[in-house]
């Protein structure tokens, strides 16, 4: 949705917004402080963690199990029940399953299982984001809320193509939400990074991208076996480069779809008023983005 000025979307009776951007630059921050003020938070990730890959997910905690006697024996008597506990604020069952390729004394997959996952993540995602329209009207029928807030994860831009006026998941954002583009700066990147080589974590790539990168990264480490790569350090390897990958695709989907707010603006909200407040200023600006920060090379 775009809007001629702020006060065309003040005035809706019924608002829907979607957050995107990097991790970490407060977008469950602000959906969960709009909770409070009964707006219905729909989490992109926990929608996938539960109704799309929870089968998954609670698949690989048994097998992992069943290597354990103990809890073999009680799985396999019916003794024992186990369950995915994801929360918007616990992701780490998705993460878990998603996973890390390489070295699987070191917990890492086998290359062609790991991208496996990547695809029914991908396959996931869509689904999740496609499922933004339902909800709208779901969290009004059902729950009562008028207003929806649509928190997205940081691999949107992986699954959209900005530049398909049919994309099968900006089609629907776009026409159903105010899409909000949160930017951060190369010292946000930056630190980013830095958290991330303290705990890598996983993520979801672009197949192409991730095909590129793990060539290059054995070429680099002169690996020819797949099963010796540490998982950790090629995650850390290639985290600087896909924050910057990402960058420009957030920055598509802001121009053709969408609006912009620097991550500091997003930092001084703490209330409802506060985030209409930022939207408004944001409609009033136009449509994002202005000018797009070049992140620096990350050390």
């Amino acid at each position: 949705m775009r809007f001629e000025n702020p006060q065309e979307f003040l005035d809706q009776k019924q608002k829907a917004v979607t957050v995107f951007g990097m991790s970490g630059l407060g977008k469950t921050t602000i959906a969960s402080m709009l909770r409070d003020y009964r707006w219905f938070h729909y989490s992109v990730d926990f929608r996938i963690g539960t109704r799309y890959m929870g089968e998954f997910i609670v698949d690989n905690f048994k097998r992992e199990a069943m290597k354990v006697p103990f809890l073999r024996n009680l799985l396999m008597t019916d003794s024992i029940y186990i369950a995915s506990n994801i929360t918007f604020h616990n992701l780490a069952p998705l993460s878990t399953y998603l996973g890390k390729p390489g070295d699987p004394a070191k917990g890492g997959l086998p290359f062609d299982e790991y991208c496996l996952r990547q695809e029914r993540h991908r396959q996931a995602e869509i689904a999740a984001l496609r499922d933004v329209g339902e909800f709208i009207g779901k969290a009004r029928d059902i729950y009562g809320y008028s207003h929806f807030v649509c928190d997205s994860g940081g691999s949107l831009c992986e699954v959209a193509d900005p530049e398909d006026p049919d994309d099968a998941v900006l089609s629907v954002l776009a026409q159903k939400t105010l899409m909000l583009y949160i930017r951060g700066t190369d010292q946000h990147a930056q630190e980013l990074v830095r958290r991330f080589r303290k705990n890598p974590k996983p993520m979801y790539y672009q197949p192409e991208f991730l095909a590129e990168r793990w060539a290059a990264y054995k070429a680099e480490r002169n690996i020819t076996d797949d099963n010796v790569v540490d998982p950790d350090d090629f995650a850390v390897w290639g985290f600087a480069e896909l924050v910057r990958h990402r960058q420009p695709l957030y920055e598509a989907i802001a121009r053709n779809h969408g609006y912009v707010v620097e991550a500091e603006e997003v930092e001084k909200v703490k209330d409802e008023e506060d985030f209409l407040a930022l939207v408004s200023r944001a409609i009033e600006r136009g449509p994002g983005p202005r000018m797009a920060p070049k992140l620096a090379p990350m050390p």
